[in-house]
């Protein structure tokens, strides 16, 4: 049987060793790493997989001398993960009627930034007169 990469094939469990797990597919075999068994970690191969199960993987890498990796957690269906809705904005304060200019989403974080800005100036200089104040005692 030849095999190409980016395929799925379906074959056998034959052997599970601490680092993966050996799979007949019909005539050649090949290995499926531990780290490509499942998307989350996997400690143990024989909590995933047993000697005999039929699986259905997809052949990552083809090396000369029958040398071909696998991948169980690349050939499982994704499910489709569900739309986030639109964080709903804080109200900002209304802005002056002078500015003309769209509200966009650089300006909301200009406006933040320099709101971040003048705090933080004020909260150092309070800090250095309240060092200073100490170091007159």
């Amino acid at each position: 049987m030849t095999v190409n990469p980016g395929s799925i094939v379906e074959g056998k469990v034959t052997r599970i060793a601490a680092f993966g797990a050996f799979v007949d597919l019909g005539g050649c075999s090949g290995l499926i790493h531990i780290s490509e068994i499942a998307d989350a970690y996997v400690r143990d191969v024989n909590e995933y997989l047993h000697v005999g199960d039929v699986v259905r993987v997809k052949v990552v890498s083809v090396e000369p001398p029958n040398k071909i990796g696998l991948s169980l957690r690349q050939a499982q269906e994704k499910p489709a993960k569900p739309a986030v809705p639109p964080r709903p904005r804080q109200q900002e304060k209304p802005r002056v009627a002078q500015q003309e200019q769209p509200v966009t989403e650089a300006s909301l974080f200009e406006d933040k930034l320099a709101r971040f800005l003048k705090d933080s100036n004020e909260k150092l200089v309070a800090l250095k007169r309240h060092q200073e104040g100490r170091k007159g005692h």
